[in-house]
């Protein structure tokens, strides 16, 4: 089992906050050395605890389109099955499965409202869909990622 230590999650929610900040920076914030701060880095990096970094985008880049939470009611035994049909389609940004009365949801991404209309309407047809319920979203007050 993979150890993380409190100094750990500091790092990786300084990292979460700016993942390209210097590390010279990090190891003021953390009251570290320089060279500690990289070591646990490699370290969270090797052991998977840090699978990576990625972009995010300014919200003037990332707006325009419209989003969407995509809940789906599947056939017992089938989700596996829909989650690699799903997986296919570029506009989901995330999927996930939930406990309650939906088996899961994906974030999804259009270009336009009648984008967001066919591609609900595609979501329908892959079988062992049931049931699918649409929340636009309207605004992100927090985004941590």
């Amino acid at each position: 089992m993979i150890q993380v230590t409190a100094k750990d999650e500091e790092l990786i929610a300084l990292l979460k906050a700016d993942s390209r900040e210097p590390v010279a920076s990090l190891a003021r914030k953390l009251g570290l050395s320089r060279t500690t701060v990289q070591d646990r880095l490699r370290r969270l990096e090797e052991t998977g605890v840090i699978a990576g970094y990625s972009v995010k985008l300014s919200r003037e880049m990332d707006q325009g389109g419209m989003r969407a939470f995509v809940t789906l009611s599947v056939e017992p035994r089938r989700q596996i099955e829909v989650g690699r049909v799903l997986a296919r389609f570029p506009q989901i940004e995330t999927l996930h499965t939930l406990s309650g009365k939906f088996d899961l949801i994906a974030q999804v991404k259009t270009a336009s409202s009648e984008a967001m209309d066919r591609l609900i309407d595609d979501m329908g047809q892959i079988p062992g869909v049931t049931r699918i319920e649409t929340s636009v979203i309207l605004s992100t007050k927090l985004d941590r990622r």
